[in-house]
């Protein structure tokens, strides 16, 4: 059963290589997601999962030792998700999707090596029950489980946000940010999968997996940071 969750932002720019000059912006983010991260440490889990958005081709699951890259913002710096394990030449050796890497740069700084690790990168697309039931699965999986989940809110506070501005982003990351910071699993799962694409805020399945798992696990939330650098919505939650 799902025994406790971090919830996080997902953009490369939480990594100070990538970011380089403008770091300092988000050293309060970074400062809640470690919190959070530390927080699943204290659980004790007997398996964690990483889970984020992905792109088409980049969907399913990564095993320990998944390798990810921010190569792509000129920055000569690779991750891996664990510690490296035993597999073999022939087993996927797919690279990390962004928001997986993001998070497996997190537990690294937090120097993890708690419980075995595996990631899975989900579609923006998947509809709220199939990712309920992804998150169910996981938390079937083992005895003491845990999440850290990756994913932004909308892209559209501002006039010069990634998506431009739309007058319902705020509604929309406010009812986020208050689901998550109350473990609202009801909430989270309400959240409308057709306005969050409009709206570009990339974490709603990701956070409607973790609404599966949770389902019956009788969490309680907090909400450790909240705001919208750069027009987007970035929310860190400890659930435990």
């Amino acid at each position: 059963m799902l025994v406790a969750a971090a919830v996080c932002p997902s953009p490369p720019l939480l990594v100070p290589d990538v970011a380089t000059g403008a770091a300092p912006e988000l050293d309060a983010a970074r400062a809640a997601c470690a919190d959070a991260v530390g927080l699943l440490a204290a659980a004790r889990p007997d398996r964690l999962y990483v889970v984020g958005p992905a792109d088409e081709g980049a969907h399913g699951g990564y095993p320990a030792g998944a390798k990810g890259s921010f190569a792509g913002f000129g920055v000569d710096l690779s991750v891996r998700l664990g510690a490296e394990s035993s597999r073999t030449q022939s087993e996927d050796d797919r690279p990390l999707p962004l928001s997986l890497a993001v998070g497996a740069w997190l537990l690294a700084r937090a120097g993890w090596a708690d419980a075995p690790i595996e990631g899975l990168g989900v579609a923006a697309s998947t509809a709220a029950d199939v990712c309920a039931g992804t998150g169910r699965e996981l938390a079937a999986s083992a005895g003491r489980v845990a999440l850290l989940v990756l994913g932004d809110g909308s892209a559209c506070r501002t006039v010069k946000a990634p998506g431009y501005l739309d007058e319902r982003a705020a509604g929309f990351d406010a009812e986020a940010a208050r689901a998550l910071g109350t473990a609202d699993v009801a909430a989270l799962l309400a959240l409308d999968a057709g306005l969050a694409s409009e709206l570009k805020a990339a974490g709603r399945a990701s956070w409607q997996v973790l609404a599966g798992a949770a389902e019956g696990a009788g969490l309680d939330g907090r909400l450790l940071f909240e705001d919208a650098p750069y027009g987007v919505g970035y929310f860190v939650a400890a659930w435990s």
